[in-house]
């Protein structure tokens, strides 16, 4: 089953309002992303609590409708 990038954007800002998110297509399937998000939600958090706000985020459909997200996440500069 393929997630329409649209309702990924949707779901992280949803969650994390300020996110600025670029996110990739990267097989072409919309099955596999990998997406880079600036929040200032992510400021003096390690990587992995980063990456599980994002995940939360998708609410479940991660493994489910979204096969793979690669995942590179900061705050701003």
């Amino acid at each position: 089953m393929a997630m329409n990038p649209d309702d990924i954007i949707r779901l992280i800002k949803d969650a994390l309002p300020d996110a600025q998110i670029n996110l990739v297509d990267t097989a072409g399937d919309q099955n596999h992303y990998a997406a880079e998000i600036v929040s200032e939600a992510f400021r003096g958090k390690p990587m992995v609590a980063c990456h599980q706000m994002v995940y939360k985020a998708l609410k479940g459909k991660m493994g489910d409708e979204l096969h793979a997200l690669s995942l590179t996440t900061r705050a701003p500069d």
